[in-house]
């Protein structure tokens, strides 16, 4: 494959961190294999902790070889891949690390002898955020305004002013088109499908409004708990870990409009309208539009599974929520009181993302009473993890002497229909940031309306403590507050999307 990328020297902060081994070292060896980076890169990673010559470089490895998509590193391919990183021990408060870090950037422009990037990540916790990037500022490293990117981890602040204060630090440094504050769930190939599938396909757009569609559910949920990061999840939760971001961007793919263009800018622009729409929640008025929960112990898979407030590092008397549930409004033309249902817990039963569209029932059944015992209103649920496919349900005949309707469904599995590796999210959005397409990244306009939208539940939420935490056994589908939520309105939450042994069809929907 001919590369279209220029030169990339990309520096990696929090080098030795969990981040860089699980996902971006692999994601970067794929598309070196791939053939999607220039053959003059250079992957410097700095980290705090002191490491012996060829330490890293194994720790690399073994990385790669359990996480990668590719499978086990072969001898000759790690070998030419791993001559293009180093390691670096640095304290992310010292401006020599930078004075470092200008002389690697110097050198490898000199070598390339042409246009080249310079990709700085910041894969390290939130409070090293404003030092590196200003300490790269007065360093020097931000000046090629078209060169230099900056990509930043979320979470992108804790609540809406902590979010403005870390943009207006950011926008002092860099531009906003050297900004890619990157969220893996955009990377992912159903998340991008939707623009496929909604904006490439003439028969669905004229159904794909308040007229035809009842209501909309996303759901994110997790059958792990927090695992070793209580500490953090603990200051985080539910709405800020989850909702604030992945699943209010699946939220703005669905029910934004048709852009003019592929354009990056008009892209977010679309998104961003979205999320502006969002019918404000009242302080008030959040018991009857968000649920909350906390898992309790319970048991897995024949297991039993520890509750919230004993996990590590976890306080016994924790009133953080690990599942949350909204109704949200859209008010604009196209989604007028059409409802949509979010939401996101751990500790649940299945580890699924799936969007379901509900369509509303047709205006008049012509058919007889016994013909209809087993009628559905129409469904398109589009499954992003684990399994990746779109599935539409629709009426048909039940073959036999009699007229009997039943439901069945078109199925479109990614794992039967293409047989190629699929790629990481990782590798789509580090592949964009490297080519500096700024499509699949939140714009700080996007990510403050984020934050606008949950505020007042989560202000709400810390004002007023739970009294009956924990509220769901782990290994369910969360607290009953969550089913009051959808039932109140006629409704019920779809589970278990996708399933194999019964040819995609699935119970309870």
């Amino acid at each position: 494959m001919e590369t279209k990328t220029n030169p990339t020297i990309i520096t990696i902060f929090g080098g030795s961190g969990d981040l860089t081994w699980r996902k971006l070292i692999p994601a970067l060896y794929n598309l070196f294999l791939d053939g999607w980076l220039n053959e003059k890169f250079s992957i410097v990673c700095i980290g705090r902790s002191e490491m012996k010559d060829g330490e890293f470089e194994t720790k690399l490895k073994e990385g790669v070889d359990q996480f990668s998509r590719s499978g086990k590193t072969k001898k000759e391919q790690w070998d030419v891949f791993v001559k293009y990183i180093f390691y670096k021990t640095g304290d992310f408060n010292n401006k020599g690390l930078y004075s470092d870090i200008k002389k690697e950037v110097n050198l490898f422009e000199k070598a390339a002898a042409c246009k080249t990037n310079k990709i700085y990540y910041m894969a390290v916790y939130p409070q090293f955020f404003e030092t590196i990037a200003q300490q790269l500022c007065d360093a020097g490293l931000a000046e090629d305004r078209e060169g230099a990117r900056l990509v930043i981890e979320k979470p992108f602040g804790t609540d809406l002013q902590t979010a403005q204060e870390l943009n207006q630090t950011l926008l002092k440094i860099f531009t906003e088109e050297q900004l890619y504050r990157i969220d893996h769930y955009l990377g992912k190939e159903t998340v991008q499908n939707i623009l496929a599938f909604r904006f490439a396909n003439a028969m669905y757009e004229p159904l794909w409004n308040r007229n035809y569609i009842d209501h909309v559910q996303i759901t994110v949920s997790e059958k792990i708990g927090v695992e070793d990061r209580g500490g953090y999840y603990d200051h985080s939760g539910a709405l800020r870990d989850m909702v604030q971001n992945h699943v209010m961007q699946l939220l703005c793919l669905i029910a934004m409009e048709p852009p003019v263009s592929f354009d990056a800018d008009e892209i977010r622009n679309k998104k961003a309208d979205v999320l502006h729409a969002i019918r404000e929640i009242k302080r008030e008025d959040v018991h009857d539009f968000a649920s909350r929960g906390q898992y309790g112990e319970g048991w897995q898979e024949g297991e039993k599974a520890k509750g919230y407030r004993e996990e590590k590092d976890v306080p016994e008397n924790s009133n953080t929520e690990t599942f949350a549930a909204i109704k949200f409004f859209v008010d604009n033309w196209r989604w007028s009181n059409v409802p949509f249902y979010i939401r996101s817990g751990k500790r649940m039963q299945q580890s699924i993302s799936v969007i379901t569209i509900q369509f509303k029932p047709v205006p008049h059944q012509s058919f007889p009473d016994e013909a209809i015992e087993n009628w559905q209103s129409n469904k398109l649920i589009i499954n992003i993890q684990p399994d990746m496919g779109i599935r539409m349900r629709f009426q048909a005949k039940k073959p036999g002497l009699k007229m009997q309707l039943t439901p069945v469904d078109m199925l479109f599995n990614y794992n039967d229909t293409y047989t190629s590796g699929i790629p990481e999210g990782y590798e789509t959005l580090l592949l964009d940031v490297i080519e500096g397409d700024a499509t699949l990244f939140m714009r700080a306009d996007q990510v403050e309306a984020a934050w606008k939208v949950i505020m007042p539940i989560l202000s709400t939420w810390k004002d007023n403590p739970s009294v009956n935490f924990p509220n769901y056994a782990a290994g369910t589908n969360g607290p009953e507050t969550a089913e009051a939520l959808i039932a109140r309105d006629g409704k019920n939450w779809i589970v278990l999307p996708f399933d194999k042994k019964t040819n995609g069809q699935s119970k309870n929907v």
